[in-house]
Formats: structure tokens, sequence, C-alpha cells
């Protein structure tokens, strides 16, 4: 009776162990994930055209294995900075609507440009070509990024 009680209780045992030894192999790998890792790159602030607002673009890399969400960005001191989104409402026109946040996919890119995804800078500060204007870039899971863009005119 005592061999039969060892017997069944080394499958449960033995099937622990060589699930926990798999498990362990799988992380040390680096297999079980890693947290968002998000970089900004080609940064870049329109010189206004006009008195009520500019807007700004950057490329975001996420180089970690799962998402996260741009949920906010802080623009230079005296000045507001929202996502925004350009949105159409009708044939040949188009509003701005306010964003609340954005995802950042796991191993993938996030680019702004001035038919999707923005930073609405208001009041736009005076820039000239070249001239530069600090950023914060907040996430919902990782760290605040402090990004740079450079003030091209529109189209460049």
């Amino acid at each position: 009776m005592n061999r039969a009680r060892l017997a069944a209780g080394a499958v449960p045992l033995l099937t622990c162990l060589a699930t926990l030894g798999t498990l362990t192999a799988w992380t040390v790998t680096g297999n079980a994930g890693t947290p968002a890792r998000i970089t900004a790159t080609d940064g870049r602030v329109l010189i206004p055209a006009g008195h009520d607002a500019t807007a700004a673009f950057f490329t975001l890399r996420n180089s970690g294995t799962a998402d996260d969400v741009l949920t906010g960005v802080t623009g230079p001191p005296g000045h507001r900075a929202m996502l925004s989104r350009d949105v159409a409402v009708g044939r040949n026109a188009h509003s701005m609507a306010m964003v609340a946040g954005v995802t950042v996919p796991a191993r993938g890119t996030l680019t702004m440009s001035p038919t999707t995804l923005d930073v609405m800078v208001s009041p736009p500060p005076r820039l000239a070509p070249g001239d530069r204007l600090t950023f914060t870039l907040h996430f919902r899971d990782g760290p605040a990024l402090t990004v740079e863009a450079r003030a091209v005119r529109p189209g460049q």
C-alpha cells in the first residue's frame, strides 16, 4: 500500500517540477515578455502660420513586448500641448479632435503626421527654422520621455 501511495504522489510532484522547469527556461531565455521600451525620434514642430496653434510630430518606437499608451504631453512653459487627431467632417473638410490616449504597439511604431495624430501647441511660439522646443511625453505604464522637436516650415 505504501508503494502505491508513493507512486500516486510522485505523478503530481513530477508534473509540477516539469512545469516549473519549463517556465523557468521560458523566462531565462527572454520569452516571458518585457515592458514597453519607448524611444522618440524625428521630432518636428511646424513654424506657425497663424496665431491660434501649431503642431508637433514624433515617431515613437516600442521595442518591448507590451503595448503602452501615450496619455498626454507637456509642452514648453507658457504653451499648452494636447494630443489631437485630424478628423474628416465632410468632402474635403477636416477638423481637429482631442485624443485622450493612443496606443504605442509592442514591437511597433507610432508615426505622427499632419493628417493623423499630432501634438497641438497653443498659443504657438515664435519659431525660426532650426529652433528647438522641448516636450515631455507621458505614458500609462512607462516613464515620461523628454524629447526635442526642431522647427520646420509646413511641408518639410
